[in-house]
């Protein structure tokens, strides 16, 4: 229900911008964001965002990274700028959906396939 795309390979310094669009019959969206995981390492947050527009940032993108988001289109960005070769990991988007018909309208998060970024010259 999620389906991300925008990763690939980019030089340091360069910009990617990754998109991730939800799908289905869906009521509402709580909390969006993008999870990083590098190779041998733990998945970790990178952005988040809230229905309201409310952004977090893991230390390591602040100032580089800018998470946005489409309600009307139930989309998610995030894009990427000054691009490290510690920014190298598959990223994933994730959602907090309510489809219609859920009971009691309760949400469940949804996992994006992933897409990987390389930053590497």
């Amino acid at each position: 229900q999620l389906q991300a795309s925008g990763g690939g390979l980019v030089q340091p310094g360069g910009s990617l911008r990754l998109s991730c669009a939800a799908s289905g019959s869906i009521f509402s969206i709580n909390d969006m964001g993008w999870y990083c995981q590098a190779l041998g390492k733990q998945r970790e947050l990178v952005a988040s965002i809230t229905s309201a527009g409310s952004t977090n940032y893991a230390d390591s993108v602040v100032g580089r990274f800018t998470i946005s988001r489409d309600n009307a289109k139930n989309r998610v960005d995030l894009q990427m700028n000054s691009l490290k070769p510690e920014d190298t990991a598959v990223y994933y988007c994730n959602a907090d959906i309510v489809y219609s018909g859920s009971v009691f309208r309760m949400s469940s998060v949804y996992w994006g396939q992933g897409t990987l970024v390389t930053v590497s010259s």
